[in-house]
C-alpha cells in the first residue's frame, strides 16, 4: 500500500504546540476524526491511547507512531503531526518525539495493519527523510515528502 492511498494533505499539521503526549494523541484524534463520518474523536483517542498503555510506539529519532485497529473503519487511514518541539514520548531511546504518524486500520485487517507499520517502520529509518521532515512547514509539502 502506498502512503497516499491512506493521507491526505488534511490529515498533516505542522509546528503544534504541545507539551505531552497526550496532547499530541488528541491532536491526531482531532485530525482523524474530521474526516471521518463513522470515526469519532472520543473512539480514536481511545484506540491510540489504549495501544501506548501497551507499550510505547516511539521508535527512536523523534518519530512515533501510534496506531491501532478500530471496529467502525472501513479503510486504513493515517496523519501526521509535526511538533513545534519534541515531546517525552517513553520512547525507545528514551528522546523526545516531535514526529508522530498515526495509522488506524480496521479490526480485521492484521495483515494490513502489520504491512504497513513495517512499511512506515521502514521509511522512518531514513535519516534524509527525518530531516527533510523537520525542515518542511508545510502540510503540502510534508505529504510530498511522505508520499514520493
Amino acid at each position: 500500500m502506498h502512503i497516499s492511498e491512506i493521507l491526505t494533505p488534511e490529515r498533516i499539521l505542522c509546528n503544534i504546540d504541545t507539551n505531552s503526549k497526550k496532547g499530541a494523541l488528541q491532536e491526531l484524534s482531532r485530525l482523524l476524526a474530521n474526516t471521518s463520518q463513522t470515526l469519532t474523536c472520543t473512539e480514536i483517542f481511545d484506540c491510540l491511547n489504549a495501544r501506548e498503555r501497551l507499550g510505547s510506539t516511539g521508535l527512536g529519532n523523534g518519530i512515533a507512531i501510534p496506531h491501532g485497529r478500530l471496529k467502525h473503519a472501513d479503510k486504513p487511514v493515517a496523519a501526521f503531526l509535526k511538533l513545534k518541539s519534541g515531546v517525552d514520548y517513553d520512547a525507545l531511546d528514551q528522546q523526545p518525539v516531535d514526529l508522530l504518524f498515526a495509522l488506524l486500520v480496521p479490526e480485521g485487517s492484521t495483515k494490513q495493519h502489520l504491512q504497513i507499520l513495517a512499511r512506515l517502520a521502514e521509511m522512518f529509518c531514513n535519516d534524509s527523510l527525518l530531516n527533510h521532515l523537520r525542515l518542511e512547514s508545510s502540510a503540502h509539502g510534508i505529504y510530498t515528502l511522505l508520499t514520493s
